[in-house]
C-alpha cells in the first residue's frame, strides 16, 4: 500500500501523540482515503470486471449452499426423535412410525444395516461436531460411530436393538429437503452473506488487507456452513467425515485468528514490527497443524488433548491481536483502532468463556456435549456479526448492531448454563433459568453502555446542538464575510476532532471516509459570490474516542444548510434595510430638501438663510450616509471634521481635531450613524448649553479598541447631578449599541469631557 498526504496544508487542533500532521503519512488506513480526496480516483463504481466478478462469486456461493442442502437431503435417516439420558445412552423419545411406537422411552443399544455388522451406539450419535470435543479418544470414537451409523442407514433399512433385548427393523429413507431442520437455512444464509461480504470488500478495495479480510470471511463462512450441516436433526450424516474433521475446523478458527492479527498490524496504522508479528502468528498456525498431523499418525503423543492446544493457540493469537491494536491506538488515536480493540477484547473474552464452559462439561454425560455445540454455534454467530460490522462501522444500521449484541449475550448465556451445571451441579432447568436471567439482566442493564462503547458513539444533545448553531449564527450575523471560518469552527465544536485538514476535492454532501475515522464537510459561501468551493476533513471525532457515522454526516449537512439559510436570511434582511434606507434618503432629498431650498430663497434675514443652508448641508450628509451601506473610516472622519468645522465656525468657536487609526476599516451603517449622531449631540450640548468657545475631539482606533474623547471649555459642571434627557440618553443608547461605555467628567480648568470607549469596535454593528 502506498500513502500520500493531503495536498493542502493541514491544521492540527490538538497536540496529542500521533495527532500531528506529519504522522498522517505513517497510517496505511487514513492516507489511502485522503489521497483519493486529493486527486487519486478510487474504484467505487461497480462496472466492468467488478460486476462480473461479484455475479460469479454470488453464483458460486449459492451453488455451495445448494450443494450442502442436496448432500444433507440425500442422507438416510430414521424418522424419529432421540435424546440422551443421564448415563449418556441413546433414548427413543417419539416417532410417527408404527414399528417404533412400543419402544418409546427405551434405550437403543445397537444398530445393524442390511448385510452389515452391528454398530454399538450411545449418546455420541447425537453429537454432530467433533470440533468442540475435548477428549481425543472420545472424539475418535465419536467420528467412527457416526460414520458406521451413516453407512448402516444408507442401506435403506436398519435393525435397532433395544435394552429389553427386543429388535425392530425400520426403513431408513432419504431425508429430503423438508427435514433439513429449522437451523440449516439461517446458518447457511448467514454463511453466504459473510462470504459475499468478503468478496465485495475485495472487489471494492483490491489490496493486501482486503485479502486478509477475505481469508477470515471464507473461514467463518465455512464454519457456518459446516455448523448448518451439523445442526440437522436425527442420526447419521452422509457428510460425517467432512463435518467431523476436527483438524479442518480448528484450522478455520486459527486461520481467522492469524489473519485478524496480521490485518490489525497493518490497519489502521502499520506497525514497525508488523512483519515479525504476522510471521509469528502464521508460524503458530503451521506449528499446530504439524503437531495435529503427527498426533493423528501416531508419530507423536502430545501432552494433553489437541483440543486444549488448539484453544490455547487461538487465545494466544487473540491476545496478540488485542496487544497489536492497542499499540496502534497508542501511536495514533484513530477511533477505528479503538473500536477494533473493543471488538478484539469482546471476542477474546467470549471465546475464553466458551472454552471454559466446554472444558468444564467435558466429562458430563447426557446433553452436555449438545449444549457445548450450542455454545460454539452462538460463538460463531457472534464472531460473524463482528465480521459484518467491521468494514461498515460508520454505515451499519441499528439492526446489525443489535444482532451482534444478542449473539454475544447468547454466547454468554449458553456458556454460563454449562458452567452452572458443571461447577454447582444444578439441574438443567435451574441452570438454564439462572443463565437466562443473568444474560437478560446484562442485556437490559448494559445495553446502552455496550452499544455506545463498542462503537464509541456519542450522541449530541439537542440543547447543545442548538446552542452551538445559535452562537454560530450570531457570529455570522456580525461578520458575514467569515462564513467559511464560522462553519469550520461550528463543525469543530460539534464533533471535537483531533485534526482538521483542508482537502482539494469537494463533495456535494458531507461524506464519512476512512471507515469512520474522518468526515469531509463541504464549506461553500452563503451565496454564489465567486469564491472557490472548499472542504474540510475532520479526523478522529470526540478527541479520537469515536467513529464518525452516517448520522454525523446528515447532521453536518443539516447544520450547513441551516447556517446557510441564516446567512441568506440576514443578507435578505440587510438588503431590505439598505433598500429602505435608500428610499428614505431619496424621499428626504426630493421632498424635505426641496422645501428647505425654497425656504432658503424666501428667508427674510441673512441669519435665517445661513441657518437653512446649514440645515441643507446636514440633510445632505444624512441622506448620503443612509444611501451608502458602508463607509471607509478615513472618509467618514473627513466628513465629520468638515461638518463640525462649519458648525463651530457659525458659532464662532474653535475646533481641535486629533484622529488616528491603525486600520482603515469599513464602517457599517449602524457604526457610522451612531458615531455621527454622538459627535453632533456632544458638540451641540457644548455649544448651546455650555457656551463653549473651543471643542477638542480626539479619536483613536488601535487594535480594534476605539477611544473617543470630546472636551470643551464651556460653563458645564458636576455631570453627576445632570438630568439626562433625550440628548444625553440618546448618546448612551448609541454607545451601548456599539458595545461600549460612555462617561462624563469635569474638564480642567473648566468645561466638560465626554469619554467613549468600545473594546471590540471592529466586531460590532
Amino acid at each position: 500500500m502506498t500513502a500520500s498526504a493531503p495536498s493542502a496544508a493541514a491544521t492540527t487542533t490538538s497536540g496529542a501523540p500521533g495527532a500531528a500532521a506529519g504522522h498522517t503519512t505513517d497510517s496505511t488506513f487514513e492516507p489511502s482515503t485522503f489521497g483519493a480526496l486529493s486527486g487519486r480516483d478510487a474504484p467505487t463504481r461497480w462496472i466492468g470486471w467488478r460486476r462480473r466478478g461479484l455475479v460469479l462469486a454470488a453464483l458460486l456461493g449459492c451453488l455451495v449452499v445448494f450443494a450442502l442442502a442436496r448432500v444433507l437431503s440425500a442422507a438416510h435417516h430414521v424418522d424419529a426423535t432421540w435424546s440422551a439420558n443421564a448415563e449418556g445412552r441413546l433414548v427413543l423419545q417419539s416417532s410417527p412410525l408404527a414399528e417404533l411406537a412400543p419402544y418409546r422411552g427405551h434405550v437403543v443399544l445397537a444398530a445393524r444395516g442390511a448385510g452389515l455388522q452391528e454398530v454399538v451406539v450411545d449418546a455420541l450419535a447425537l453429537h454432530h461436531s467433533a470440533r468442540w470435543q475435548v477428549n481425543d479418544s472420545v472424539r475418535v470414537r465419536q467420528v467412527a460411530q457416526r460414520q458406521a451409523l451413516a453407512t448402516a442407514l444408507n442401506s435403506g433399512r436398519v435393525e435397532l436393538r433395544f435394552d429389553d433385548g427386543r429388535s425392530v427393523s425400520v426403513a431408513s429413507p432419504r431425508r429430503g429437503y423438508a427435514t433439513l431442520g429449522l437451523v440449516f437455512w439461517p446458518l447457511a444464509g448467514l454463511g453466504l452473506l459473510v462470504y459475499l461480504f468478503g468478496v465485495v470488500l475485495l472487489l471494492a478495495r483490491p489490496r493486501w488487507t482486503s485479502v486478509l479480510f477475505v481469508m477470515i470471511a471464507l473461514a467463518q463462512a465455512a464454519n457456518l456452513w459446516l455448523s448448518a450441516l451439523e445442526a440437522a436433526p436425527g442420526l447419521g450424516l452422509a457428510a460425517a467425515t467432512l463435518s467431523g474433521n476436527f483438524t479442518l475446523r480448528v484450522m478455520l478458527d486459527l486461520i481467522s485468528a492469524a489473519a485478524s492479527l496480521h490485518a490489525l498490524t497493518l490497519v489502521p496504522r502499520r506497525l514497525s514490527t508488523s512483519r515479525p508479528i504476522a510471521l509469528a502468528g502464521w508460524a503458530l498456525v503451521l506449528g499446530w497443524l504439524v503437531l495435529a498431523q503427527a498426533a493423528s499418525s501416531g508419530a507423536l503423543d502430545p501432552p494433553g488433548s489437541m483440543w486444549l492446544w488448539a484453544q490455547a493457540a487461538a487465545l494466544l493469537l487473540g491476545v496478540g491481536t488485542l496487544l497489536a491494536v492497542n499499540r496502534s491506538y497508542r501511536l495514533e488515536p484513530n477511533p477505528y483502532a479503538l473500536v477494533m480493540r473493543r471488538f478484539a477484547l469482546a471476542a477474546v473474552l467470549t471465546f475464553l468463556l466458551t472454552t471454559l464452559a466446554v472444558a468444564a462439561t467435558a466429562d458430563w454425560p447426557g446433553t452436555g456435549a449438545q449444549l457445548a455445540e450450542g455454545a460454539s454455534v452462538a460463538w460463531y454467530l457472534f464472531f460473524a456479526s463482528l465480521l459484518l460490522l467491521t468494514p461498515t462501522l460508520a454505515r451499519t444500521r441499528q439492526v446489525l448492531r443489535e444482532f451482534a449484541l444478542l449473539a454475544g449475550i447468547s454466547t454468554v448465556a449458553t456458556s454460563l448454563d454449562l458452567l452452572f451445571v458443571a461447577v454447582f451441579s444444578l439441574g438443567s432447568y435451574t441452570s438454564l433459568a439462572m443463565a437466562m436471567f443473568i444474560a437478560l439482566g446484562l442485556y437490559a442493564g448494559a445495553r446502552q453502555w455496550v452499544v455506545s462503547h463498542l462503537l464509541g458513539s456519542s450522541m449530541l444533545t439537542t440543547e447543545r446542538t442548538f446552542d452551538q448553531l445559535y452562537r454560530a449564527a450570531r457570529a455570522l450575523r456580525s461578520q458575514p464575510q467569515r462564513y467559511g471560518q464560522v462553519l469550520a469552527s461550528l463543525m469543530n465544536e460539534l464533533f471535537e476532532p483531533l485534526e482538521v485538514q483542508r482537502v482539494d476535492r469537494v463533495p456535494a454532501r458531507s461524506r464519512v471516509i476512512a471507515g469512520g475515522a474522518a468526515l469531509v464537510v463541504p464549506i461553500a459561501s452563503a451565496e454564489d459570490d465567486g469564491t472557490p468551493a472548499q472542504a474540510v476533513a475532520l479526523r478522529f471525532a470526540n478527541r479520537g474516542q469515536r467513529l464518525f457515522t452516517l448520522d454525523d454526516a446528515r447532521l453536518a449537512d443539516r447544520m450547513v444548510d441551516q447556517l446557510r439559510r441564516a446567512a441568506a436570511y440576514d443578507q435578505a434582511v440587510e438588503r431590505g434595510r439598505t433598500e429602505e434606507r435608500q428610499r428614505l434618503a431619496q424621499d428626504l432629498h426630493d421632498d424635505i430638501g426641496a422645501r428647505l431650498l425654497t425656504l432658503m430663497y424666501q428667508a427674510p434675514t441673512r441669519e435665517m438663510e445661513d441657518y437653512i443652508r446649514h440645515t441643507l448641508q446636514d440633510l445632505k450628509t444624512l441622506t448620503r450616509g443612509l444611501a451608502a451601506p458602508e463607509h471607509r473610516l478615513s472618509h467618514a472622519a473627513a466628513e465629520w471634521k468638515s461638518d463640525l468645522t462649519q458648525r463651530l465656525a457659525a458659532a464662532r468657536a474653535t475646533l481641535g481635531w486629533s484622529f488616528s487609526f491603525d486600520e482603515d476599516i469599513q464602517l457599517s451603517v449602524v457604526q457610522w450613524s451612531a458615531l455621527t449622531r454622538v459627535l453632533r449631540e456632544l458638540v451641540s450640548n457644548a455649544l448651546f448649553h455650555g457656551h463653549a468657545t473651543r471643542i477638542d475631539v480626539h479619536f483613536v482606533l488601535e487594535k480594534s479598541q476605539l477611544t473617543l474623547q470630546v472636551a470643551d471649555d464651556g460653563g458645564g459642571a458636576d455631570p453627576a447631578a445632570w438630568a439626562h434627557g433625550l440628548g444625553l440618553g440618546g448618546v448612551r443608547k448609541r454607545v451601548k449599541l456599539l458595545g461600549g461605555k460612555v462617561a462624563w467628567r469635569e474638564n480642567t480648568p473648566q468645561g466638560i469631557v465626554c469619554a467613549v470607549r468600545v473594546a471590540d469596535f471592529t466586531q460590532r454593528g
